[in-house]
């Protein structure tokens, strides 16, 4: 269950916290994997892991840099996992910033940058991978979303923003591509323990999990087990929905 098998994945943000496990489980399901992420010699590190660890009998999983807020670049990304990998079967656009600020104070710049590279690049990367799916019939397409994107949270409007964009964008693409055999969905972690959420003090990890049900934040594993069922061939008749991944944290449907 779950095979991905014969599949071609292209994951940004692929070295990050969140990235790396969606990507390692991607590829543990049998998935051959271009990694994208700005970070050049961070994500050439993490593919030769993953090249150790997953080995893929199509070839190696390839690494491919990528400046989210350069227009050109994101648009040249897709075009190259195909070309690298001879196709693309699954998308998932993980990369994203923060520029946290109260709204009164957040400067133009704060705004245009997070809606750069969190949702115009979402958009670019959904729509140059209409092509080459739907020539092949078959596609999945994965946006990782947030909790906040269906909640709001102070200091963080142009995040939230971004978030819930892409939520709607999703289920656009999802309306407009479903009968070609390609199905768009978003995963929304809620609080997830990772490099960034390590530095958090022990009082302030407690005044989070107090206000998760499960009483603790979730693995990376848990966004890339998600990412994997979507991507699956069981997952072929879900499309436009978002699946939420926090702990109970917020139970919405």
């Amino acid at each position: 269950m779950f095979d991905l098998t014969g599949m071609n994945a292209l994951v940004t943000g692929a070295a990050g916290g969140i990235g790396s496990a969606i990507s390692r489980a991607l590829a543990a399901q049998g998935a051959r994997l271009a990694l994208s992420g700005s970070n050049g010699a961070k994500l050439r590190a993490f593919r030769e892991e993953l090249n150790e660890n997953y080995e893929h009998d199509a070839g190696p999983h390839v690494e491919i840099t990528c400046d989210l807020s350069d227009t050109t670049q994101v648009e040249e990304l897709v075009p190259a996992a195909v070309d690298t990998l001879g196709g693309i079967d699954i998308l998932v656009t993980n990369a994203g910033i923060t520029r946290d600020n109260l709204g009164m104070r957040m400067k133009d710049e704060e705004w245009q940058q997070v809606i750069a590279i969190n949702l115009e690049s979402t958009f670019r990367l959904m729509r140059a991978s209409i092509r080459p799916m739907m020539k092949a019939r078959f596609g999945r397409v994965i946006a990782i979303t947030s909790v906040v994107g269906a909640t709001g949270n102070p200091g963080q409007m142009n995040y939230c923003a971004a978030k819930a964009g892409i939520t709607g964008m999703t289920k656009s693409f999802a309306q407009e591509v479903a009968s070609r055999g390609i199905t768009a969905n978003c995963v929304a972690p809620g609080f997830i323990r990772t490099p960034m959420t390590d530095v958090l003090t022990d009082d302030q990890k407690a005044a989070i999990n107090s206000k998760i049900p499960m009483g603790r934040m979730g693995e990376g594993e848990d966004i890339g087990s998600a990412v994997a069922f979507l991507a699956s061939k069981e997952a072929s008749y879900i499309t436009g929905q978002t699946l939420h991944v926090n702990g109970g944290m917020a139970m919405l449907s």
